[in-house]
């Protein structure tokens, strides 16, 4: 006659095992599954991987735009480019320093704004704006009454 311990012990045992496995069923299910998602990911990383360097061999390298400045004060409705603004300077005959007294800015700035290293804010992009149709006469007649504005 078996030992009742040891029969009471064999189906705790049995019935530990029947449990463990039922939960054991379904971790392997789901780490089966996370691993499969997780393939398909490693996949689709790849595949996008390859289109981006893709791309990048067939677009033109283009140099990295300066970073959006915060406009005020309604100055964003002025368009702004460097080339433009250095072609206007060299059209009025002015060295930066003077481009930057009507303006408002000191010429180390303009020489910024030509090269593209810096973007004008709101109140010297519309005086830069302003600039755009004025005669070299009026820049200097402007830049006397500014010149001995300062000396005064």
């Amino acid at each position: 006659m078996p030992n009742i311990a040891s029969v009471l012990k064999a189906e705790i045992v049995r019935l530990a095992r029947k449990e463990l496995r039922s939960e054991v069923d379904s971790i392997r299910k789901a780490l089966a599954a996370a691993r499969a998602e997780s393939a398909a990911l490693k996949r689709r990383v790849s595949e996008l991987e390859r289109s981006v360097r893709h791309s990048a061999r067939a677009a033109p390298a283009r140099p990295p735009s300066p970073p959006a400045v915060e406009e005020v004060d309604g100055a964003d409705r002025f368009r702004f480019r460097a080339s433009g603004m250095a072609s206007n300077r060299k059209r009025l005959g002015l060295s930066a320093a003077d481009f930057g007294l009507l303006v408002g800015a000191s010429g180390q700035s303009v020489y910024a704004w030509e090269q593209g290293k810096a973007r004008p804010r709101g109140k010297n992009l519309a005086a830069i704006a302003a600039m755009r149709g004025v005669g070299k006469r009026e820049v200097v007649e402007r830049l006397a009454a500014l010149k001995s504005g300062e000396q005064s």
